[in-house]
């Protein structure tokens, strides 16, 4: 085996209420995030209203892509890129 360095480093927040974190997290990032969905159990099961009230309340402005199938192809890809690099989300 050939010598490597691997480094993982993930914060996982265990417990009740922990979607709070959610935005002090991605903050240092930017203002900015695309959110990428699947077919709607998100919204069914109320976890899309969570994540949004708290992207809000972190002053987050939230872009979305919804229908992403699982194994994303090219062309989804690019639909999101589209989204983020929309020339009047540039300003």
């Amino acid at each position: 085996m050939n010598d490597f360095i691997f480094q993982n480093t993930t914060k996982v927040y265990f417990g009740k209420d922990q979607l709070c974190h959610l935005g002090q997290e991605i903050k240092p990032y930017g203002n900015r995030v695309l959110m990428a969905y699947g077919g709607g159990s998100i919204k069914r099961m109320g976890l899309y209203d969570r994540i949004m009230k708290e992207l809000r309340d972190a002053g987050i402005t939230v872009l979305e892509l919804s229908g992403v199938e699982p194994n994303p192809r090219h062309t989804t890809v690019n639909r999101g890129a589209a989204i983020c690099f929309a020339p009047q989300l540039l300003s």
